[in-house]
């Protein structure tokens, strides 16, 4: 029976595990949105906000937790200058997770895990350029 067991194996030893969900984090956080099985995105989630509510303390402290689990110290310092601050006002869920149906090859799970708050960013950008462009085609 598998009662209050809350780690998912994926088919691991620990220490192999602990690498994947280590180098996973990382490509997360440098690329805001990652393509992978459904199984790690879901093992991949807590381990990521957990990250992110380290990062939101951001003292000396946290900053070496995450280098320690993280072994990358330019990916520490993009956690801890973009994606915390800005996910300040949030009080968790800091990850979505999309599905995208099953791999040709394996008919493995697919799924899609990017920041929350990633998207809100870009469709800022967005808005904003499309009102510039607006503007500029407006004075001619």
């Amino acid at each position: 029976m598998r009662h209050r067991s809350k780690t998912v194996k994926l088919k691991r030893n620990a220490s192999h595990r602990k690498a994947l969900l280590s180098n996973l984090a990382c490509s997360l956080i440098q690329h805001g949105r990652i393509k992978t099985t459904l199984g790690k995105a879901k093992a991949l989630r807590p381990v990521a906000e957990k990250l992110v509510t380290l990062a939101k303390r951001d003292d000396l402290h946290s900053r070496r937790l995450a280098i320690a689990f993280l072994h990358q110290k330019e990916t520490v310092k993009k956690l801890f200058s973009e994606v915390a601050p800005a996910s300040k006002d949030r009080q968790g869920g800091y990850c979505r997770i999309t599905k995208l149906g099953a791999r040709m090859t394996d008919s493995a799970q697919m799924a899609v895990i990017e920041w929350v708050d990633r998207v809100v960013a870009a469709t800022a950008e967005v808005v904003e350029e499309s009102a510039e462009t607006e503007a500029k085609t407006a004075a001619e």
